[in-house]
């Protein structure tokens, strides 16, 4: 069973496009519509937004470290600090396909995009010294997610978890805070296609009819 298999029994896949993946120049709003958090008890006092700089690439094999600072990654950007062809890059990097190409870059773009911005936007908001930072809530791996209990990984060392993120954007006029869930999929050790000694980020839903519960 391949990654894309597991793509589709967990979620509602949107048809990916034909063409070579490359970022939209399309306009659409800069935040996505507020989601309702998952069905899980917030923390007593909300954690506060500081840093618009994107996190670093944890080298782990604690898949729930990774999957949190790939959820921050997502919605993490300035553009103050970097081009969109930067902060498209640099994601871009977290992004690992698969052997047999199950995980294609055209679900990158689509679930990137799901976020609210690609290169129009950016290029737009950046007169408006725009940026955007996220901490995280709480995450839910694995068993803890209904869809997996009901169809569990098909082999050991792939993991899923939802993160729920408090995200704040920000211009040099406004300020809106929402929260969002974002699903990642981590390929571990022991899986074959897995490096040795680390876990590496698969895939990522932010589209809200795609996110694992």
């Amino acid at each position: 069973m391949t990654l894309t298999t597991v793509i589709f029994v967990l979620s509602r896949p949107m048809e990916a496009p034909a063409t070579q993946p490359a970022p939209s120049s399309r306009t659409v709003a800069a935040s996505p519509e507020p989601t309702k958090p998952l069905q899980a008890e917030a923390p007593a006092t909300k954690p506060s937004i500081t840093s618009s700089a994107m996190p670093e690439k944890p080298r782990t094999v604690d898949y729930r470290k990774l999957a949190s600072a790939a959820a921050k990654a997502i919605y993490t950007w300035d553009t103050r600090a970097a081009s969109y062809s930067e902060v498209y890059s640099t994601l871009r990097s977290w992004w690992n396909v698969l052997p047999d190409g199950s995980n294609p870059l055209a679900v990158f773009v689509q679930e990137f995009e799901a976020t609210g911005i690609n290169a129009g936007s950016y290029a737009s908001l950046a007169g408006q010294q725009a940026r955007r930072s996220a901490v995280v809530q709480y995450l839910r791996c694995d068993v803890e997610l209904a869809k997996v209990r009901e169809r569990p990984a098909p082999w050991a060392g792939l993991h899923v978890c939802t993160v729920s993120l408090r995200v704040l954007d920000q211009t040099s006029s406004s300020r809106n805070v929402y929260t969002v869930p974002v699903s990642v999929m981590m390929n571990c050790p022991p899986a074959d296609t897995a490096p040795a000694d680390h876990c590496v980020v698969v895939g990522f839903y932010a589209a809200a009819g795609r996110i694992v519960y």
